[in-house]
């Protein structure tokens, strides 16, 4: 169903005016005229603004997604950091025509795992926080037997009162998940935040990070956690999956000891089912490290394979 059919009908729906839903809106500083509503139920212009889609989607009471994966929004535009001698070719990033539709669960290896993790979770905010940037770094140990990631994620509050926000990762052993400070290959340590409700099972890991204050519409908020270290066989990639938006992402990938992979290379893939599209090869400067950086990703998967000799 084209976007405009699917609004109509949620309105309907609803029972509610255009004027009552721009009230809605309003409370959570998001300013839409009567006008533009009627426009985008009747096809003549479109929203450019997926925060408030999803907005409309909570107040018209529809599904998380009904509305914004009918968007046409841009692919995003895939930015392999990369010397200048040794730019490859790039590929198409994680979110193409064919990603409308999809779930974020088909995002994972294990979809009813995902489901189950994140449905004990509140994710009532979720759909409401603009990430503005995520910047991972991923260390893999000198012998290749443990691993740890550090985040720091920068999110902007798009409604009034939100609270938290949900992360999910792969974790090996993920019953083993720890509250912070407490080992166990889990939820190391949180900065500017506390750690809400922590669940894991079948190798995944999800919880909230709760801020150090309620949100309020355009409150900006910045999270930092570690996870690890956590044991497991060689790993020869990292991937970070995207259920939501996202305007700055950027990967970096330290390899301690002497031990270097011969080649990295960046990729995106739309689900984790879907084959991987190649980015380019990766630079590993002298520090041991390679990164990548991506910019506008609205979903999908994007992550750093390596190659060891």
């Amino acid at each position: 169903m084209e976007f405009a059919g699917a609004l109509r009908q949620a309105v309907q729906a609803s029972g509610l005016t255009l004027e009552r839903i721009r009230h809605r809106l309003g409370r959570r500083g998001l300013t839409v005229s009567v006008a533009t509503l009627s426009y985008w139920q009747r096809g003549r212009s479109r929203p450019r603004s997926r925060t408030v889609v999803a907005a409309l989607e909570e107040i018209l009471q529809v599904p998380p997604g009904a509305l914004t994966e009918l968007l046409d929004d841009p692919a995003p535009a895939a930015a392999p950091a990369l010397p200048p001698a040794g730019r490859a070719g790039s590929a198409a990033g994680p979110a193409g025509a064919a990603d409308r539709g999809r779930s974020a669960r088909d995002l994972w290896p294990d979809p009813e795992r995902y489901a189950c993790l994140v449905g004990q979770l509140d994710r009532s905010g979720d759909h409401r926080l603009e990430r503005l940037s995520i910047h991972d770094v991923y260390r893999l140990d000198g012998v290749r037997r443990s691993w740890t990631l550090s985040v720091r994620t920068v999110l902007r509050a798009a409604g009034d009162d939100i609270d938290r926000v949900v992360c999910v990762h792969q974790v090996a052993g993920g019953e083993a998940a720890a509250a912070p400070g407490a080992g166990g290959g889990g939820l190391a340590s949180v900065r500017y935040c506390r750690p809400g409700r922590i669940r894991a099972g079948g190798g995944m890991m999800a919880f909230e990070l709760v801020f150090d204050r309620v949100l309020s519409a355009g409150d900006t908020a910045v999270v930092e956690y570690e996870l690890g270290p956590v044991a497991g066989p060689a790993s020869d990639s990292y991937d970070r999956r995207f259920s939501h938006p996202v305007h700055d992402y950027v990967a970096i990938i330290q390899f301690d000891g002497d031990r270097l992979p011969a080649r990295c290379y960046g990729f995106t893939a739309e689900s984790s089912h879907a084959p991987r599209q190649r980015l380019g090869e990766l630079w590993v400067g002298t520090s041991g490290s390679a990164n990548i950086a991506v910019g506008a990703v609205r979903r999908g998967i994007v992550g750093i394979e390596w190659e060891w000799h």
